[in-house]
């Protein structure tokens, strides 16, 4: 089984948005390879600010984004 993996920050994409990556990453992605649409999956990972940082600190309190906890 395919897998397409999207990682992003923030969590800004939409039910809608992510409901057309998949359809549409799909659909090129069987075109391409030659392999029925059926047998991809698309993993959406989202990952909030407060969960990623590095020697300064999180990176919410480096761009000032508000944490979701």
């Amino acid at each position: 089984m395919p897998v397409i993996n999207l990682d992003g920050v923030g969590g800004t994409l939409t039910v809608e948005q992510k409901r057309r990556l998949c359809r549409e990453l799909v659909a090129k992605a069987s075109e391409i390879t030659e392999i029925p649409a059926e047998a991809f999956m698309v993993l959406i990972h989202e990952m909030g600010y407060e969960n990623i940082g590095g020697h300064t600190g999180l990176l919410s309190d480096v761009l000032g984004k508000p944490n979701t906890d």
